[in-house]
């Protein structure tokens, strides 16, 4: 039986604003997993764009900028009722950390005894009643408490046992950009051989695009910046246009969209007649200006994702056991380095993925 101590180290976000909100604890109680759910011993957590627009209030309608724009001090406009993805206030403290690699180490009643000691990875959006395909969900380290932590308490049914000869390190890049990834692409159909548009192809969500789009037999071109284009084509991109480009007028059936901003007429003129375009994130900015009648003039079709339906992520893992997916971790930081993780994930110094391993297991994760 492992040994569970009585509290731990844990970030919590104490509210909207920079890098002061995030309190690097030491003493946080250990939670207690309730009724079907287990305690997870969290070995890595990966970072995500949804930590920092939380942490800046960017989620807020009264919110029109970019991220970057408030990653140091948050945003003065943001109101804290609407603040959080699903449109409700956060509650604050926060564990937040959607991304989980790591043991279970105890379990709740209701769940088998056996599961103890199981490597598991823990689904990042979360169905919620009223049914599984009612597109109600939330997310890991949003409304509940999440990865940045020692320890982790998850419902049992979304922390999934993976056998993979991956580290924890990479194993923690993939739960919430990857199944954002395949969730988008599912969504959308993408069938072999159309040709694909992806944006903002470097980072966590676009690398795993670019992969998974692959992996589907797509044609692929990817947006990135120029220093970055060499790591992209690695990943399986066919094409490779710098970030800031205009892409020609109806020439892909798909676009995949993680920037928004100022280009996104142009993503959308880039499009075939029947194209299809879909969106998982804005943080070029989420107020845009179109042209409708390019829309309806074509028979485009324009898509949002964020719920996910079990089988994206019970998929995702069946292709990192097969070798199918290749994690992409640029730096591994200690989990009380999140401050500067955070800064250099923002600055979008490095490609890929930034991951956190509690202090206490650094040595052991990060050789």
């Amino acid at each position: 039986m492992v040994a569970i101590a009585e509290t731990m180290q844990a970030v919590l976000l104490t509210g909207h604003g920079g890098p002061e909100m995030l309190s690097v604890r030491d003493d946080w109680p250990v939670p207690q997993p309730s009724a079907n759910e287990v305690l997870i011993r969290v070995h890595a957590a990966g970072i995500n764009n949804t930590d920092i627009n939380t942490r800046i209030g960017w989620y807020s309608k009264s919110v029109r900028g970019e991220t970057n724009e408030g990653s140091a001090s948050g945003f003065e406009t943001a109101d804290s009722s609407d603040s959080s993805w699903s449109g409700a206030a956060i509650g604050f403290p926060r564990i937040q950390g959607a991304d989980v690699c790591g043991r279970i180490v105890a379990v709740g009643t209701d769940v088998d005894p056996g599961r103890i000691g199981e490597r598991v990875l823990v689904r990042a959006l979360q169905h919620q009643p009223p049914s599984e395909t009612g597109l109600n969900c939330i997310t890991f380290g949003s409304e509940v408490d999440g990865g940045f932590a020692d320890y982790a308490v998850a419902q049992s049914d979304i922390a999934l046992a993976i056998d993979s000869p991956l580290s924890d390190v990479e194993l923690a890049s993939f739960p919430c950009a990857a199944s954002t990834a395949e969730g988008m692409l599912d969504r959308i159909d993408l069938g072999r051989g159309e040709r694909v548009l992806i944006t903002g192809a470097s980072g966590g969500v676009g690398s795993a695009a670019v992969q998974l789009a692959r992996r589907r037999g797509a044609r692929i071109v990817a947006l990135a910046s120029a220093a970055k284009h060499d790591f992209v084509k690695s990943l399986g991109a066919d094409e490779i246009l710098d970030r800031a480009a205009v892409p020609d007028a109806m020439s892909f059936d798909v676009v995949v969209d993680l920037v928004v901003g100022p280009g996104w007429a142009g993503l959308i003129n880039a499009l075939k007649r029947g194209g299809r375009y879909i969106t998982a994130g804005a943080i070029g900015g989420p107020i845009s200006e179109i042209d409708l009648r390019t829309i309806y003039l074509r028979d485009l079709t324009i898509a949002g994702s964020t719920y996910q339906p079990p089988h994206i992520f019970e998929n995702l893992v069946s292709y990192i056991e097969a070798g199918a997916l290749k994690p992409v971790v640029s730096k591994t930081y200690r989990l009380s380095q999140i401050a500067e993780a955070q800064a250099d994930f923002v600055a979008k110094t490095y490609p890929g993925k930034l991951v956190l391993v509690p202090d206490c297991l650094w040595q052991d994760q990060v050789q």
